[in-house]
């Protein structure tokens, strides 16, 4: 299985682009922090990760506000099929309401 949630806040898009196919696609960097709970000691957690939205959602996605936080929810896969770099492809994304990040 392969299924990736978390909350983030969107950091860096690019514009809509078209594939060679027609398909839209839009790319973008994701920025999550949060406490988590680890072998019973506090730590936070953060990162950047590269993200993709594709299809149709990616309108959606092209149009939210830069620096909006969300729920994102998705897949992880390689950036090409030669590279080791991962990349998140988002299936589904919703506002969410609290700015703790």
């Amino acid at each position: 299985m392969n299924q990736l949630q978390f909350i983030a806040l969107i950091a860096e898009r690019e514009a809509l682009r078209y594939t060679p196919a027609g398909m839209p696609i839009v790319n973008a960097v994701l920025q999550h922090r949060s406490q988590q709970v680890e072998a019973g000691i506090a730590r936070v957690s953060e990162f950047e990760i590269a993200a993709v939205a594709a299809g149709e959602i990616s309108n959606r996605f092209h149009q939210a506000p830069l620096g909006g936080l969300y729920q994102f929810s998705g897949f992880l896969n390689k950036k090409n099929r030669n590279s080791k770099s991962l990349v998140f492809h988002i299936i589904d994304f919703s506002a969410v309401q609290d700015s703790s990040i």
